[in-house]
């Protein structure tokens, strides 16, 4: 009889630690919809330009406003999420995007194009600390994978943006974006499952949660050691962020001036590094497992630096392979970084994701902005050399405290 009740207390625990990957995908689906859906309006930025006759320092704005609506709103969210989830939250937001997409489709000038953007970055602040609860709920003992397979998703949206400009925003113009609402719709449908299985998650998991808040965790880090390792974070996420910004928003035009591209031709770089970013993200999730959270963050940055320094000096055949390895090594980190800032703060997952992610997002919206200016006042070529000594920013990640794990 106690081998049976053992038994079946082995089963129990293995349930509570096994990965339940068919919701990771359909919560890294919707993912991949919402960030394609934020894409769509980076990738809009070269009909933007010509059709409503943008200079790069509002390009700059659109950028800001859209990263800065979702990295203000994302913690706030992530606060409240905390307190009391709200599973209808999920599809609620997909309907701000949509909103979004039809305004983009048919804005008439700047002003409404901003406009429509606050609805799309709205629509991104409710999804990702809500999205990120649902990750933690589904990981069991596989975190930082499982954490890689929902920014997969979301990498996999971003790195179609040059791709949707090549296929549909340069051919079909402006009202192109109209096809995001069907992203919208999908991603709501894909939702319909995912929020049922949310709540009884929610349900079955708050007596459990409150368990682990009191005998099954390991004792809190004091304050300042959280603050100060939070802090390291947000400088890492900067320095990440605005060379990201340089990469996503400026490199393109970089290319067509120093190369002599066309606009169609230089969304290749720009696809070949976000398309690396997909693998790096997938691959950097599984090493941080196995290797840890600080090491697998400090070979992500600080890996990158050596080829973001050169690449602004290379002739063009060398900026193809060297921008592949440049994205894989950059991203690898990044889903780490958020699991590591949710194992520094155990009870508050949603507010970590939403400091984390909600940072990345407002970082390189303010980067978009300083850097399109500096490119008005000063030159592309200016702006990509002086961000390519971001990386070594990195280095502070060697002050981290060592990874912090709950017993599970």
């Amino acid at each position: 009889m106690s081998a049976q009740l053992e038994s079946r207390k082995i089963n129990k625990e293995a349930m509570k630690s096994a990965t339940v990957y068919t919701i990771l995908i359909c919560i890294s689906s919707v993912h991949l919809m919402n960030d394609m859906m934020q894409s769509v309006v980076s990738a809009l930025f070269p009909v933007l330009e010509q059709s409503l006759r943008l200079s790069l320092a509002q390009i700059g704005w659109i950028a800001f406003t859209l990263n800065m609506t979702s990295s203000v709103m994302q913690p706030v969210v992530g606060l409240i999420s905390d307190k009391r989830p709200a599973p209808w939250m999920l599809p609620v937001g997909m309907c701000a995007s949509m909103l979004g997409m039809v305004g983009l489709a048919f804005a008439p000038n700047f002003y409404l194009v901003l406009l429509a953007v606050v609805f799309v970055g709205l629509g991104s602040a409710v999804f990702h600390p809500e999205g990120s609860r649902v990750v933690h709920l589904a990981a069991g003992n596989r975190r930082a994978f499982s954490q890689s397979i929902y920014q997969v998703g979301g990498n996999f949206g971003q790195m179609l943006g040059p791709l949707m400009t090549m296929l549909i925003f340069l051919p079909f113009g402006q009202k192109g974006a109209i096809w995001g609402t069907l992203l919208a719709a999908t991603a709501i449908i894909i939702l319909m499952k995912v929020v049922p299985w949310y709540r009884t998650q929610l349900a079955d998991h708050d007596g459990k949660m409150q368990r682990k808040a009191v005998g099954k965790v390991k004792p809190a880090l004091a304050p300042k050691v959280v603050g100060f390792a939070l802090a390291i974070l947000f400088v890492i996420v900067f320095a990440r962020s605005w060379y990201a910004a340089a990469i996503g928003n400026f490199y393109q035009f970089y290319v067509v001036e120093t190369y002599h591209l066309t606009i169609k031709q230089a969304q290749i770089p720009l696809f070949l590094f976000m398309a690396a970013g997909v693998a790096g993200t997938f691959l950097g999730g599984i090493l941080a497992d196995r290797i840890g959270r600080k090491k697998m963050m400090l070979i992500s940055i600080l890996g990158a630096a050596p080829f973001a320094l050169i690449l602004p000096h290379l002739p063009l055949a060398w900026v193809y392979p060297l921008i592949v390895v440049l994205g894989f090594i950059l991203q690898s980190g990044f889903s780490v970084s958020v699991v590591y800032a949710q194992e520094l703060m155990p009870s508050k997952v949603g507010t970590a994701s939403g400091l984390i992610t909600g940072l990345a997002f407002g970082m390189g919206g303010l980067g978009a902005v300083v850097l399109g200016y500096l490119a008005d006042a000063r030159s592309l070529s200016f702006v990509m050399v002086a961000c390519s000594v971001l990386p070594l920013m990195g280095l502070l990640a060697l002050m981290l405290p060592k990874d912090r794990k709950e017993t599970v």
